[in-house]
């Protein structure tokens, strides 16, 4: 999907939102269990009751690669999916990979042939070797890790050298000498609060892939209000807060809910500081 085609997307549907597909096959509704393929079958349910609300998913593949083969295939039914009846959703594969050039090259094959993803989160730590061939598929995006919503956040991201210089900050300077807002994103937690100015300040017309809304407390006018740009520029995501807000047959109900009433707050943001 081009940059064009998101943000079309975005202001078509008065919505930045992105769910979370955090499947646990521990906390999924009991009468699931014995569906034949359980973790989609929550999926789908989950994905036909949100999908007017929002414009992006993200299966954290953590959750599937914890059942081997079985969660595995989970995650193929679910991309497949949306390919085939949602196919103007943005499919994000939360995997955060990274490693040396020819391991990086066939995690690219991996998600951008095989499974035909949208984009992949990506650790840039190893530096630019490791990211270059996540970049050279067209309409396919990278997803840099920046500065992350989780309390150790602070151990190394936020470190600064003799010049002042903090690490997410040199990571943003440097890797957009890599690519650019037509194939890169970064991610950028919503607890971080006004450091979203300093994020805009480096990367002003990025867009940014913001967990932390919701059950992590970060608060999405915080976030629009230090880091929305003319475009919007924001994908945010909640995870816990809809998918797990119903643990009965009404499940996907209840989810459909929390994604109405995020969007609402969403199409508020969008009139307050947006041109498009």
């Amino acid at each position: 999907m081009t940059r064009k085609e998101l943000i079309h997307q975005i202001f078509s549907k008065q919505s930045f939102l992105c769910v979370g597909l955090d499947t646990d096959i521990k906390k999924i509704p009991q009468h699931l269990l014995t569906e034949d393929d359980p973790m989609f079958s929550f999926n789908k349910q989950i994905i036909d009751a949100t999908a007017p609300y929002c414009v992006a998913y993200k299966p954290n593949l953590a959750f599937y690669e914890s059942l081997g083969v079985k969660g595995i295939q989970a995650f193929e039914h679910t991309v497949n999916y949306l390919k085939k009846y949602y196919p103007t959703h943005f499919i994000i594969a939360d995997a955060k990979r990274g490693d040396i050039g020819n391991t990086s090259a066939m995690y690219a094959r991996t998600f951008f042939e095989e499974y035909d993803v949208d984009s992949l989160t990506v650790a840039p730590y190893m530096g630019e070797d490791s990211i270059k061939p996540f970049l050279g598929y067209d309409g396919h995006w990278v997803i840099l890790l920046a500065l992350t919503s989780n309390k150790g956040s602070q151990d190394f991201q936020l470190t600064a050298d003799d010049n002042g210089e903090r690490l997410f900050e040199r990571v943003l300077r440097i890797s957009q000498q890599w690519g650019n807002d037509e194939n890169m994103m970064y991610v950028v937690g919503a607890t971080q609060g006004r450091m979203f100015e300093d994020i805009r300040r480096m990367a002003p017309t990025h867009f940014l892939l913001v967990p932390g809304v919701g059950a992590q407390g970060g608060s999405l006018q915080e976030v629009c209000r230090y880091g929305m740009t003319e475009e919007c520029g924001l994908l945010v995501n909640s995870s816990r807060g809809i998918i797990y807000a119903g643990n009965d047959e009404n499940f996907a109900e209840v989810a459909a809910q929390k994604a109405k009433e995020l969007q609402a707050e969403m199409a508020q943001e969008l009139k307050k500081y947006c041109k498009a």
